[in-house]
């Protein structure tokens, strides 16, 4: 580990400690932002690796992680979570498991933050009171592609993709590709065959 990661992982311990975030072994580049409300919990398991900054991973993402966990609210990360520069924002309940990428630049929202009724909005505290909130869960092996946006209550399923830059506004079943905006079904596979057909072939040789 170098001095500038040194440096990293002391600061965000430090951080982590003084939100009141559960977490255990992890790796980072940079520091995240990280905002958990009074009443709010955020659980993070073994094996995190965050990139927080456009020299640790190059495409276009220049802001930190950003993690924002309101009162009441619940944000739990599985282990060996790998994320680039991007934001979580829970207001109700997101669940994240084990084994998931998360590439730069993905948003993920557990609510509509103001309330779709335009004489709502006009009241701060009705628009507060009324707007939506459904739980986000993405589910062990999932590899969410730079730029998404998941939306509130969507499930993304085990070892399934979303393509770079797709916004997911409905659940993705387990051992899909989904993309597009709104994403739709590119394609159903099997994670077994994509390894044999893609990665080992009869020119490569495996030592």
């Amino acid at each position: 580990m170098n001095l500038s990661m040194e440096w990293s992982h002391l600061y965000c311990t430090i951080l982590f400690y003084c939100q009141n975030v559960s977490v255990n072994k992890f790796k980072t580049e940079g520091i995240p932002y990280i905002s958990v409300a009074n009443g709010g919990k955020f659980v993070i398991g073994p094996g995190l690796k965050m990139n927080n900054k456009l020299s640790s991973n190059p495409i276009g993402c220049p802001q930190p992680c950003l993690f924002f966990v309101d009162k009441q609210a619940e944000l739990t990360i599985g282990n060996n979570l790998g994320i680039s520069q991007a934001a979580i924002v829970c207001h109700l309940s997101i669940t994240i498991g084990d084994n998931v990428k998360i590439g730069g630049g993905v948003s993920i929202y557990d609510t509509d933050f103001h309330c779709l009724l335009p004489e709502m909005r006009k009241d701060p505290n009705l628009d507060l009171k009324y707007k939506v909130k459904k739980p986000v869960v993405i589910k062990n092996n999932a590899f969410i592609g730079a730029h998404s946006i998941i939306l509130k209550g969507v499930t993304i399923g085990e070892n399934s993709v979303v393509g770079a830059g797709s916004v997911v506004t409905k659940s993705i079943p387990d051992n899909q590709i989904w993309a597009g905006n709104p994403a739709k079904l590119i394609k159903e596979f099997n994670a077994t065959e994509i390894c044999i057909k893609e990665y080992i072939s009869p020119n490569k040789i495996i030592a």
